[in-house]
C-alpha cells in the first residue's frame, strides 16, 4: 500500500465530514490535505485509544521526533512520507504540527477547562492550527484569509465539543468552561445527570460557535473564497449539524446526531457549485 493510499483509508474510514470537502480539490491539494487530516487521525488516536499515560504520552514523543525527522527529509511512517511532497511546495511550518501535538498531550494531562480563556488555546491548538495548515495548502491571496482559517478551526471544534458531550465525559472529559458550568448550577462530575441544565448551557456554547463562524466568513477576502471553498464546505457542514443539534433541542446526552453521508455530499456539492459561480461573477467584476 502506498503512502498515500495509506492516508486514503485513514481518511475514509474514519467517517468525517472533512472528506466530503477533499472531493472538489485539484489532485495535488487533495493528496496534501488528506495526509495532513491523516497525521491528524494518528495523534488524535495516540490519545483516545490507549488507556495507559505513559504510552500515550511516549508515542506522542515518538510522532514529535518523525515530524522532525519527516522536515529533515528521512519520514519513516506512511503519513509523514505521504506528508513530506507538501512541505515545501504548500509551505507547511514544523512548529504547527508540534502545536497539534501539544493540544493533544493537553487531553492527557487537562480534562477540565476553568475559563473559556483555558478552552480556546486548546481548541486553536487541535483545530485552529489544522486551519492554518489547512490554508496554506488551498492557497490565498490576502494574509486575513489565515484569520479566517484559524477562527473557523475553532468554531468548528467547538462544535464537535457539544455534539461529543456524551462521549468526552464518558472520558472523564469535559471540555466546558467551569465557570460557564457554576453558572448553570452543574457540577463537572456529573455533567451527564444535568438534564435540563446541561440543554441551557449548550444552548450558549451553540450561541459562541455561530459568532465564531460569523466572525470566520467576515474575515474571509471575495478574492480567496474560490480557492478556501473546501473550508466553506467544511463550514456549511458543520453548521447544518449544529442546526440540528439545536432543532433537537441538545438532547446530545441521549443520542449522538449526525447528517448522513448523501446529506454531507449534497451540502459540499451545493457549496462547491455556489462559490464557482460567485468566483465567476468576481472575475468578471
Amino acid at each position: 500500500m502506498s503512502p498515500d493510499q495509506y492516508c486514503q483509508n485513514k481518511t475514509a474510514a474514519s467517517g468525517s465530514s472533512f472528506y466530503y470537502s477533499f472531493l472538489f480539490l485539484p489532485t495535488e491539494q487533495r493528496r496534501a490535505i488528506t495526509a495532513l487530516y491523516a497525521f491528524c487521525r494518528e495523534v488524535d488516536d495516540c490519545v483516545d485509544n490507549c488507556s495507559d499515560l505513559s504510552i500515550a504520552t511516549n508515542k506522542l514523543d515518538w510522532w514529535r521526533g518523525e515530524i522532525d525527522a519527516c522536515f529533515a527529509e528521512r519520514p519513516s511512517h506512511p503519513v509523514t512520507r505521504a506528508l513530506l511532497p507538501s512541505l515545501a511546495r504548500y509551505n507547511l511550518p514544523a512548529e504547527h504540527f508540534h502545536e497539534i501535538i501539544d493540544g493533544m498531550r493537553m487531553d492527557l494531562h487537562q480534562h477540565r477547562y476553568a475559563n473559556f480563556s483555558e478552552l480556546a488555546l486548546y481548541c486553536h491548538r487541535v483545530a485552529g492550527v489544522v486551519g492554518l495548515l489547512s490554508a496554506e495548502i488551498f492557497g490565498y491571496r490576502h494574509r486575513q484569509t489565515l484569520k479566517y482559517a484559524e477562527t473557523l478551526g475553532t468554531a468548528m471544534q467547538l462544535t464537535n465539543i457539544i455534539r461529543d458531550v456524551r462521549e468526552d465525559a464518558e472520558r472523564g472529559r469535559v471540555y466546558l468552561p467551569a465557570d460557564e458550568l457554576r453558572d448553570h448550577g452543574i457540577d463537572a462530575e456529573s455533567v451527564l445527570q444535568a438534564g435540563e441544565a446541561l440543554k441551557g448551557l449548550l444552548a450558549v456554547q451553540a450561541r459562541r460557535a455561530r459568532d465564531y463562524y460569523q466572525r470566520a466568513l467576515s474575515y474571509l477576502p471575495d478574492e480567496d473564497r474560490y480557492p478556501q471553498r473546501a473550508g466553506l464546505i467544511m463550514a456549511a457542514i458543520y453548521q447544518a449539524l449544529l442546526q440540528e443539534i439545536a432543532a433537537d433541542g441538545y438532547n446530545v446526552v441521549q443520542r449522538r446526531l449526525s447528517l448522513t453521508p448523501v446529506r454531507k455530499l449534497w451540502i459540499a456539492w451545493r457549496t462547491a457549485r455556489r462559490e464557482r459561480r460567485r468566483q465567476r461573477r468576481y472575475a468578471h467584476g
